[in-house]
This record gives structure tokens, C-alpha cells and sequence, in this order.
């Protein structure tokens, strides 16, 4: 980069403007406040600040990216971005703001403030001035030299950072699933023919196979699900000599509990999917321009723009709405006396209309699933031309991130709403030492945390425990 404006030679960002700017060109003795003045100006975003752990994923891959060398920047930028991990000195960064086309300038920029002594950060569960925190752990602020604002802030590390998170969080929520769906076989004698691996290779999904495979480990030593051959002998029974006649017997579930593995599957496909993508993008070069050959070379192009991201949030989006659709029916079925195979309306143990059970909790499963209906249009075609029409196609990829986040967070209330309900059908019919291996062992350590309800009480207390076992992933360590 030196040599290039020693050489006199004009690089977009470093003696030129920004964006549609790039026409005025800039003195290389104004390259520290044109840098400087990039990242305040784009210090503009709004809203509630990001959580610890995406601000935290963010700064690492942004010095991930930078370390790749093809950005331009000095080694010390990387090392104090590292300094600040190190010592817990977390930018504040406001959520709003990125449309995902320059990357994220916006919230980026906010990351940028306190290497130059500005902004506000977190530190020791205190917000102060980043200045303050620099001096009391020790680092140093940095004066910026040509392009090393733009490196900072040009780039995809938000959205990826986010994505990181959810792709982590995603895997333990849909093993999740695959419990409530085991349990649902439990609490409703479901057949467990249907997940036969021989059904499953047919098919040769590889998500839908390994699904099935992990809710058969789960009811392994079940006495509760049936198989083909007890139905048939009990229709046998049932039949009469006449040409039709009626049974009580059905010989196969309703999809929500005989289809768990064609739904949960592809889901588990759409993880892996975006899995890759995020790896992919946590190891490129996001920047622009990008500097080749040991500096000789700068290039310009588009390696700052996130619709790779963007897609795949929106897909991440579907694929988590549609666990909650599959959850909420097996809550529905469960709760209601006519579907539930014998259980008491809403699972009350008694005085059923005095008392009003798991009634109240269900709403919170259907309009989680609402919402996540409407959550889940895709935001990755929804560009909105802006930098005076310089940035005419825009990803949205941070927008598609953070809208992923709210659908989990929805999942997982959804899925508490189930674990409880089954849980407590599970009690009401009195065949706890009839479960699974897995169940099991999800049913016991549940019930240590949260008793079975005999009187009705406020279940918001139930639910947000069970939400934060399933987030802090207790629920899963206790079943593996």
C-alpha cells in the first residue's frame, strides 16, 4: 500500500473517498483522518447493543480475515484486536444499521471506535469509556495509517459472527427435536415402524437417515411404542366377518408422529448446508480493495459482499420455523382429549374445568410458530438500493442473521412448551419405567429441576427453567 501512494498511484479508499466519493482524490498526508473519519462517520447505528458472545465472534473473525494478509494493515491492528479478546474489552455495538452490501460498515465501525481511543466498551460487567479500559489494562490506541479503517470496517464479520453462533446453537436445538418427536412415540403408542432403517436408506436423504437412527437410539428398551406385528394382532381382534368393518386400531400415526425423520431430516441437511457456507466465509478474505502478489497488485472487487450469508440465514430460517410447525402439532395432539389416545384434557390430573393444566401454555407454542412464519420470509432478495444508488444491490445479510436468531429463540420455547407437555403425559399415564433408554433419561433429570404439576401454577417459571436448560444444553448432555 505505501509503495502504491509513494508511486503516486491511486487506490480507492486509500487517496480517494468512499462510495460514490471515489472521484475525489485524497493527499496521502490526510490518509490518517480520512481513515479516522471513516470509521466515525459510519459510527451511526441504533438500537439494542449486541450480546458479548457476537460482538466477541465478530472481532475474531474479523482478525481472521485480516490475517490472511491481503488487506493492508499493520500486524499491530490484528495483535490489539487479539489484546482486546484477551482481556475482555468488548465494544458496544449497536444491532441496527447494516444492509450487508459493503459489508458491515455500520456495526463494524462501532467495533473499530475504541483502537482509536473512541466510543464506549464493556468491561469487568461495566460501560465506560474505551479509553479508560485501554488505560487500565494496558493497551494502546492506534493511529491509523492508509486503508486500515476501511480493512477494519469492509468486511462480514457481524453476520458471520452471528451465523457462527446460530449454526452452533442450531445442531443442539435439533437434537432437541429429535427428543420431543421420541417422546411423542411414547405418550401416544406410536408405532416405531416408520423409523425402520430400511424405510430410511430408500429414501437416502442423509439427514433423514441419521434422524431416525437418533430417535431409535432414544426408545432403544421402550415398552411404550409398538411395532407392525402388535398392531396387526390387535387389529385381528378387532375385525369382524362383515366386508367393513370399523376398528379402534389405527395401523399407521398421523404424520407428526410417524414423519419425524422426512421433517427433522432436512432440516439436519439445511444445517450442514449452512454450516459449510459460515466455515467458508470465517476463512475468506472479505475486504475491498484487496492487495496480491507481496503488495505488488491491488485489486478491486466485491469479496465485502454478504448475499452467500444472507441465502443461507434465510434457509437457516426455514429449516428452524419448521421444527417449531412439527412440535406444536405434537403439543395440540398431546393436549387435546379427543387426538391424545385416553390422556385427560390438557393433561389434568383432576378436577378437569376447576383446573386448567397445560391450556395456557400452549398458546405460547402457537404463536411462537406464527411468528415464525412471518419471520421467516426471506430477507436475502428484499435489497433496498442506498449509497446513493453506488450500493444498488444490497444482501441484508446481518438483517437475515439476526432474524435467524429471533426464529431459534421462538424454537426453543416451543420445544420447552414440549419437553414439559410430555413430561407431564408421561405422569399422567404412569409409564415413566416404561421409557427409552434416551427419554429416560431426559424425563428424570427434567423432573429434578421441575415437579410435575398437580395444581395449577404460574408455568412461566416452568418454561423459562426449561428454556434455559435447553440453551445452556444441560438437557442434551443429560441424554448423551
Amino acid at each position: 500500500i505505501e509503495n502504491y501512494v509513494k508511486n503516486n498511484k491511486t487506490v480507492y479508499g486509500v487517496t480517494t473517498g468512499f462510495g460514490p466519493l471515489c472521484k475525489y482524490v485524497i493527499s496521502p498526508k490526510k490518509a490518517e483522518e480520512l481513515q479516522e473519519n471513516l470509521i466515525k462517520s459510519h459510527s451511526s447505528g441504533i438500537g439494542d447493543y449486541l450480546p458479548q458472545d457476537i460482538v466477541r465472534a465478530c472481532m475474531l473473525i474479523r482478525c481472521n480475515t485480516l490475517a490472511k494478509g491481503c488487506s493492508g494493515v499493520r500486524l499491530e491492528i490484528i495483535e490489539n484486536l487479539i489484546e482486546m479478546l484477551n482481556k475482555g474489552v468488548h465494544p458496544l455495538i449497536p444491532e441496527t444499521g447494516s444492509v450487508g452490501a459493503s459489508g458491515d460498515l455500520n456495526p463494524l465501525s462501532h467495533m473499530a471506535l475504541p483502537l482509536i481511543g473512541e466510543g464506549f466498551v464493556e468491561y469487568k460487567g461495566k460501560i465506560i469509556k474505551s479509553e479508560e479500559a485501554f488505560k487500565e489494562c494496558g493497551i494502546e490506541k492506534i493511529n491509523l495509517s492508509y486503508k486500515e479503517g476501511l480493512s477494519l470496517i469492509n468486511g462480514t464479520s457481524v453476520m458471520t459472527g452471528i451465523a457462527a453462533l446460530l449454526v452452533y446453537d442450531s445442531e443442539n436445538i435439533l437434537k432437541i427435536a429429535e427428543l420431543g418427536a421420541a417422546f411423542g412415540l411414547e405418550v401416544l403408542d406410536g408405532i416405531i415402524d416408520a423409523y425402520d432403517e430400511r424405510l430410511q436408506n430408500v429414501k437416502s436423504h442423509p439427514g433423514q437417515i441419521k434422524t431416525a437412527q437418533n430417535i431409535r437410539e432414544m426408545l432403544k428398551e421402550s415398552r411404550n411404542v409398538k411395532d407392525r406385528n402388535f398392531i396387526l394382532n390387535v387389529l385381528e381382534n378387532e375385525k369382524t366377518e362383515d366386508d367393513v368393518s370399523e376398528v379402534n386400531t389405527e395401523i399407521q400415526n398421523a404424520y407428526s408422529l410417524r414423519c419425524a425423520p422426512q421433517i427433522l431430516g432436512p432440516v439436519s441437511d439445511i444445517i450442514n448446508y449452512v454450516k459449510r457456507v459460515v466455515e467458508t466465509e470465517m476463512n475468506s478474505v472479505t475486504d475491498n480493495p484487496i492487495v496480491f502478489s507481496e503488495g505488488k497488485e491491488i485489486l478491486h472487487g466485491c469479496n465485502f459482499h454478504g448475499q452467500p450469508v444472507s441465502m443461507a440465514m434465510d434457509f437457516l430460517s426455514v429449516g428452524l420455523a419448521e421444527i417449531g410447525v412439527l412440535s406444536e402439532r405434537r403439543v395440540a395432539r398431546v393436549l387435546d382429549k379427543n387426538l391424545n389416545n385416553g390422556l385427560p384434557a390438557f393433561l389434568i390430573k383432576e378436577d378437569t374445568g376447576l383446573k386448567s393444566g397445560f391450556m395456557g401454555m400452549q398458546y405460547i407454542a402457537s404463536s411462537c410458530v406464527a411468528e415464525n412464519a412471518v419471520l421467516s420470509s426471506p430477507v436475502s432478495i428484499q435489497s433496498v438500493s442506498t449509497n446513493a444508488n453506488n450500493q444498488d444491490v444490497v444482501s441484508m445479510g446481518t438483517v437475515a442473521a439476526r432474524k435467524c436468531k429471533k426464529v431459534l429463540e421462538n424454537i426453543e420455547r416451543i420445544l420447552g412448551v414440549e419437553l414439559l407437555v410430555m413430561c407431564q403425559a408421561v405422569d399422567v399415564k404412569n409409564i415413566a419405567d416404561r421409557l427409552g433408554v434416551g427419554t429416560k433419561k431426559a424425563y428424570d433429570f427434567i423432573r429434578e429441576q421441575i415437579p410435575v404439576l398437580e395444581e395449577d401454577r404460574i408455568l412461566s417459571d416452568d418454561l423459562n427453567k426449561i428454556i434455559g436448560l435447553i440453551k445452556n444444553r444441560s438437557v442434551l448432555k443429560a441424554i448423551q
